[in-house]
């Protein structure tokens, strides 16, 4: 992969996508491989764990869950959304926002605009984590006396230019949580998130 923005590849005659860009491309590659095959932390490392285990007997990972940095602050980028939620026979709009991201697929194929869904954390007890701070800061979403098991889709996606960003960082593979699996406690009846 080349993070060499505008430079001439002399391969292939054309410019160079932005670093982010290809990384999220070969997620969404190796992601895709894993699906098709059956119905510490860095980019690389995470797809090369993704796809070596694709042989193995046990349950499949089937996603590399990442962090996107914005350019200029270098902040990490904090996603939101709203769905569509019910408790107690009541239906109504929540709010939900993470700086965890599940790339869905490029919407064209030359550019670099992805739809990503946003993954909430989920901790050992099943509970869908939110920040303690609301600074927007990844390690807000981390707490200590609550640690992170697990990530559940939140079926929220967005569309982003990857142009936007100037850093990436992967998590470990997992397989995300359907909302459907996750045992939710009362207090948090939600149908969705």
């Amino acid at each position: 992969m080349s993070c060499h923005k505008g430079r001439e590849n002399v391969y292939s005659k054309r410019r160079d996508d932005s670093c982010v860009c290809d990384i999220v491309r070969n997620i969404i590659k190796a992601q895709d491989e894993v699906a098709d095959m059956s119905c510490h932390t860095s980019c690389d490392r995470s797809i090369h764990q993704l796809l070596s285990h694709r042989n193995d007997t046990g349950p499949q990972n089937t996603t590399i869950p990442f962090i996107l940095y914005c350019k200029g602050d270098c902040d990490p980028f904090v996603g939101s959304g709203v769905s569509r939620s019910s408790a107690y026979g009541k239906s109504f709009f929540e709010c939900v926002e993470t700086p965890i991201f599940r790339a869905k697929k490029f919407v064209h194929d030359k550019d670099c605009c992805v739809k990503l869904e946003l993954l909430l954390p989920v901790s050992e007890s099943c509970e869908v984590v939110k920040p303690y701070d609301k600074h927007g800061k990844v390690c807000q979403f981390f707490s200590t006396d609550k640690p992170i098991t697990d990530f559940v889709e939140t079926g929220i996606c967005l569309t982003v230019d990857l142009e936007d960003f100037t850093g990436i960082t992967c998590l470990d593979p997992v397989s995300p949580l359907s909302i459907n699996e996750m045992h939710v406690p009362d207090n948090h009846a939600h149908k969705h998130y």
